[in-house]
């Protein structure tokens, strides 16, 4: 039986000093057999042979591995530390030597492994970390392109609510090296080097992992700066790969494709002919890409499609564009008539070009807006008709023509985009809402008309006709039809006009003013939540003090008491309300309770919400570009969509180009010689469709080749001028050595 080896004191010297000759007979056993190491100087022997490895000591560590018999877990240490000091060299032995001992599966299998060893409780690195994932996070290419070839992976973490065994266990067993496993994955992840060699498209990966890594930092609060650190990075690679387009051929490949070509296809009929489709915008807009929509590259081809033929548009004085848009509001009637008649005329076409088709649409809600004010005005002209039951339905009603064209007009957005698609965006709620309360509004009116008149036909009903006609508003019942339909209309009214905030992207000023608001709005609901906690509280209190004494008119009930402390808020109520001199101590509890409540409310809490907003605006303030590119970006996406040309109200009334398309359609399903030709038009078309994909796969080869070359000279300068610093710049990251020629074409694939 053998004996195991004892460790000798005089190894870690003979290392130190790379006394090869010393080390190699430290270890000879006499016999030529491969002793195994004793499990209590399991340490010792793992320090050995990562110190051999830290001092580029490869003769010895060679001697190390000819002459003790290491398991895969000291090696799989070993092969750590060589990837921590990036030696391929060393990397390349120690995979070598993995592979004869049959070990390399604790690395290509789960992470969790990591939990249940215990003897990594003394290693240098964090549970979880992989020779792979070690590499990914310095940016290693060699060495991660090596491992790659050797099989190795980094296995994607299960969800949060992953109830498996696996999961399971490692939760029950230690939650921190769970949660830290997890977390070092996500670092290997995303790192630029295994996004670039293990991706077919780099930069639609690092989209999907964005969006991944910001759903984690909400279900994991505790970890919430690794994880947006990380979705920064995936940022900031999508934003650079960008960046290293050279041509405008290259730059239509890449954004005209979101690496679906199902979904490709379909988003090409979405669009205006001769829009192409942009298909990854639109994805990194899903997505919440800021930085990589407000890239200029980006915000070029967005503006150029938005000017379309005006070429002049974008160079001209903002006098002339007023003066455009006053000519497009007072003749709207007559360009849509002529749209109507003559959509692919030369007018037509100008209709169809975006920027036209945003004036045109909103002339027509402002219009709208018009006569919303008209009839107002009408209402409070005739007074006494429309505060009895003789008001004329058309008089207040000519608004629901441009309600019916907005109707359609959203109905058609949800043909085109979807019904997910389409409550995605928050406008979209605002719209239903009003809409419902629009139709609501008029639909209670027509009630009580038609009421009115079936009523007074039955002679047996008297009653029910006199109070339909004739009775006086002061004896109308609360839930009158018509109270509630005055009620409706007057809160849509409002929120008309505030949807008129919608186009204010459009302008750069307006545009941030607009989205500082929209976040300060946010602001105030969370701090709502708070005031109407302690607002209770204080409410139930006061309150229950003066129950008893209805001495106050203000307090003592409910109502009346909640209506005091609002106004409290903001200064408009006398304090003298909270004095009752007959009951001294309840006077002296409610005094004390109403000045913790005014110190609370308008002190504390109120100049709370005014710090909220200012830094709300704040944050909006300092990165207003990016943030108002994106809100414009996606104002223009809107108006690149084919089909909605005609503005409200005309929209609703049916053109010869509608007529056209269903009689295309009828004869595109009626004629089995249109479907032969359909089916050799789609296999030219899927040929089409594979030569494309080739190309993009070369496009983004091609970037991920530039981006490593421009950090390769950014590093060589850096190298030159003395100041290199491995731990701060991204480009010592990514190059502390050569990358080799094989490498190089693994990740470009070409």
């Amino acid at each position: 039986m053998n004996k195991k080896m004892k460790f000798p004191p005089e190894l870690i010297g003979a290392i130190r000093d790379g006394n090869t000759e010393l080390l190699s007979a430290l270890l000879k056993t006499g016999d030529g057999i491969i002793r195994q190491l004793d499990e209590s100087e399991d340490r010792q022997w793992r320090e050995a042979l990562n110190l051999s490895i830290r001092l580029g000591n490869e003769d010895g560590m060679d001697t190390l591995l000819q002459g003790v018999k290491f398991d895969f877990r000291q090696i799989h240490e070993a092969l750590l530390v060589a990837v921590d000091t990036n030696q391929p060299r060393v990397v390349k032995r120690l995979l070598d030597r993995l592979d004869q001992e049959k070990g390399n599966k604790m690395d290509v299998r789960s992470f969790s492994q990591a939990i249940f060893d215990h003897s990594i409780d003394n290693s240098q690195f964090a549970p979880g970390v992989t020779p792979l994932t070690l590499a990914c996070q310095k940016d290693l290419y060699d060495i991660v392109s090596m491992l790659t070839q050797k099989g190795h992976g980094i296995p994607w973490p299960h969800k949060m609510s992953c109830a498996c065994l696996e999961c399971r266990n490692g939760r029950q067993y230690d939650l921190l090296k769970f949660s830290l496993s997890r977390i070092n994955t996500y670092r290997g992840i995303a790192s630029r080097a295994y996004l670039s060699i293990t991706s077919d498209d780099a930069m639609l990966s690092a989209f999907s992992l964005s969006r991944e890594l910001c759903k984690l930092s909400q279900k994991e609060p505790e970890f919430k700066p690794e994880y947006l650190s990380l979705e920064q990075l995936c940022q900031e690679f999508a934003v650079e790969l960008l960046g290293m387009c050279r041509n405008q051929s290259e730059v239509t490949t890449i954004l005209n494709s979101s690496g679906d070509e199902n979904r490709d296809c379909s988003d090409e009929q979405a669009f205006e002919e001769g829009i192409p489709n942009l298909s990854r915008v639109r994805l990194a807009v899903k997505y919440n890409q800021k930085q990589f929509v407000a890239h200029p590259i980006c915000q070029q081809v967005l503006s150029s499609i938005w000017c379309g033929n005006l070429s002049g548009w974008r160079g001209s004085r903002t006098i002339w564009k007023l003066f455009v848009a006053l000519g497009i509001f007072l003749t709207m009637p007559f360009l849509c008539l002529i749209y109507w008649i003559a959509p692919k005329s030369k007018v037509g076409k100008i209709l169809k070009i975006p920027v036209i088709k945003f004036l045109l649409h909103s002339a027509s809600y402002l219009w709208f807006l018009i006569v919303l004010l008209g009839e107002s005005i009408t209402m409070e002209m005739y007074r006494d008709n429309f505060a009895s039951r003789e008001q004329n339905i058309l008089q207040s009603s000519l608004h629901m023509v441009w309600v019916a064209g907005f109707f359609w007009f959203e109905c058609k957005e949800v043909w085109i985009e979807g019904l997910r698609s389409y409550f995605l965006d928050w406008w979209n709620f605002l719209d239903m809402m009003v809409l419902s309360m629009y139709l609501a509004s008029f639909s209670l009116r027509v009630l009580i008309m038609l009421k009115a008149h079936f009523l007074c036909q039955d002679q047996n009903n008297t009653e029910g006709c006199v109070y339909f006609t004739q009775t006086v508003r002061d004896d109308w019942h609360q839930e009158d039809p018509q109270l509630v339909a005055e009620v409706l209309f007057a809160v849509t009214s409002m929120f008309s006009f505030t949807r008129l905030a919608y186009i204010l992207p459009a302008h750069e000023s307006l545009g941030t003013l607009q989205i500082s608001i929209g976040k300060m709005i946010d602001d105030m609901m969370r701090f709502m939540f708070i005031l109407m906690i302690i607002g209770t509280a204080f409410l139930c209190g006061i309150n229950n003090v003066y129950v008893p004494y209805v001495i106050s008119p203000q307090l003592g009930r409910f109502n009346e008491t909640f209506r005091f402390l609002f106004w409290t808020m903001f200064g408009v109520v006398n304090e003298n309300y909270v004095d009752m001199p007959q009951f001294v101590f309840a006077e002296f509890i409610g005094r004390v309770l109403y000045g913790i409540y005014t110190l609370v409310i308008v002190i504390v809490l109120l100049n709370m919400l005014i710090a909220m907003i200012t830094n709300s605006f704040q944050k909006i303030e300092d990165d207003a570009d990016v943030e108002w590119k994106f809100a414009r970006s996606k104002l223009y996406l809107t108006y690149f969509r084919e089909g909605l040309t005609m503005p409200v109200p005309f929209n609703i009334i049916p053109s010869p180009k509608m007529c056209d398309c269903v009689k295309t359609i009828i004869t595109a399903v009626s004629d089995t010689k249109y479907a032969s030709c359909s089916l050799y038009y789609l296999s030219n078309i899927k040929q089409t469709d594979d030569n494309q994909l080739s190309y993009r796969r070369q496009v983004i080869g091609a970037l991920v080749q530039r981006y490593i070359e421009s950090a390769r000279r950014e590093f060589e300068e850096a190298k030159r001028k003395g100041n290199a610093d491995t731990d701060t710049t991204q480009s010592d990251k990514i190059f502390q050595c050569p990358m080799s020629k094989q490498t190089f074409a693994n990740i470009t694939g070409l």
